[in-house]
């Protein structure tokens, strides 16, 4: 079996748009939730959000091609771009039919939806814009990124609600195994903070509503916490086959070891109760990259600050790690960047790859009141140097989608 490295990443994200900034911001234990100023809220019983600042498409991407392209694909190209350089790759050198691009998103352009179908039904079908279609389908960003860059083996997007950034690294990894490519342009991007978006969380009554303290409103683990903030952004990794990156030199992140992936066939949006079959894919993924609990240092978790999620991951990483769950380091990124919905999986495995890259475990932000349901160490408010030698990163996603990702160094 082919190893598969990371040999590159680029991310935009609530707290930095960039790798550097990220890090930067996971070290300050900084939080990216703010007030929503770019569209109405006032109707909206959430007002805040996690958002990208500072990101100017114009700038990037020049007037006519901001315009055709919706804010998932930018962000999608803006990191990815960052990725490649970060790798190292010379693409002019390189076949790139043996270099593929799977992306991830959980809805699209949702921004697009929501301007058009409002053309629609007020000013008619012929004032659609050509470029609707195009902009909010989901595999835009995948299509995009081969464009831009020149990849030509495999392509396509993949679609799995808050794992689809998680499915997208697994599915990546078995591509590369089985040698169907020798290296892809992974990740995922969401930009789903738009007024459409955060009326539909705000229905599903899934949102904290501290709208008088918004940058401690994503409390994940705490008794206290009221729901999840909605984030957007993108995370992108160049994944290897680990030969061919040694032979070049390239500096290496962390292995690829494993990956598991099930499904609760429960219920549409509520997770299992007793979390049996997230477990189940965290003990796939193990066994996947042949380690044992114990060789686990690290859990980046799901954590979405929801009443009831937090509770069940606690119980399904005991499950999964039986004793050794009580020496497990385990926190939630969403405390400081938010959910990122489809762009979480991505980004939240580019923080733990920094982790084990400067071996240092991120925090767990606004860790005040600890549930006495969820009683594990999760490196409550500030980065925690620590020897770490292997890394879980979940996702689990509306669907009863289910996934994991295990790393390790190199």
């Amino acid at each position: 079996m082919r190893r598969v490295v990371v040999t590159g990443m680029g991310a935009i994200t609530p707290i930095g748009n960039s790798l550097d900034r990220l890090w930067d911001g996971v070290l300050a234990a900084a939080s990216g939730v703010s007030e929503i100023r770019s569209f109405d809220v006032s109707d909206l019983p959430v007002r805040f959000a996690a958002q990208v600042g500072g990101f100017d498409p114009v700038e990037r991407f020049g007037v006519k091609e901001a315009r055709q392209i919706d804010r998932f694909t930018q962000f999608a190209l803006a990191s990815g771009e960052e990725a490649l350089q970060d790798s190292g790759l010379d693409l002019g050198k390189e076949d790139l039919e043996r270099i593929g691009c799977i992306w991830a998103t959980s809805v699209g352009g949702l921004a697009e939806v929501e301007k058009n179908v409002e053309t629609l039904l007020t000013k008619g079908p012929r004032r659609l814009t050509p470029h609707f279609i195009p902009k909010f389908m989901p595999n835009s960003a995948a299509g995009h990124l081969a464009i831009r860059f020149g990849l030509r083996g495999t392509n396509f997007a993949v679609v799995s609600a808050c794992a689809s950034g998680q499915h997208a690294l697994g599915v990546t990894l078995r591509s590369i195994q089985a040698g169907d490519a020798d290296v892809v342009l992974t990740g995922a991007s969401d930009a789903s903070v738009n007024r459409l978006g955060m009326a539909g969380f705000c229905a599903m009554r899934a949102l904290s509503q501290r709208n008088d303290d918004p940058a401690t409103a994503s409390r994940p683990f705490n008794l206290d916490r009221d729901g999840f903030v909605a984030g957007e952004g993108a995370g992108a990794l160049v994944l290897e086959e680990m030969e061919r990156a040694r032979a070049r030199g390239a500096r290496i992140y962390g292995e690829i070891l494993g990956w598991g992936s099930t499904n609760d066939a429960h219920h549409i949006s509520a997770p299992l109760p007793d979390g049996a079959m997230a477990c189940r894919a965290m003990q796939i993924a193990l066994k996947d990259g042949r380690v044992g609990p114990g060789d686990v240092d690290y859990v980046n978790a799901h954590g979405t600050s929801t009443p009831f999620n937090d509770v069940v991951e606690t119980r399904a990483i005991r499950s999964a790690f039986g004793p050794h769950a009580d020496r497990l380091m385990v926190s939630s990124s969403k405390s400081q960047i938010g959910h990122l919905v489809g762009a979480a999986g991505a980004v939240e495995a580019v923080i733990t790859l920094l982790g084990l890259h400067h071996q240092v475990a991120p925090p767990t932000i606004n860790y005040r009141v600890p549930d006495p349901e969820c009683d594990l160490d999760y490196v409550p408010n500030e980065p925690r140097p620590a020897r770490l030698r292997r890394a879980l990163s979940n996702s689990f996603g509306f669907g009863g989608h289910n996934a994991s990702v295990l790393f390790g160094t190199v």
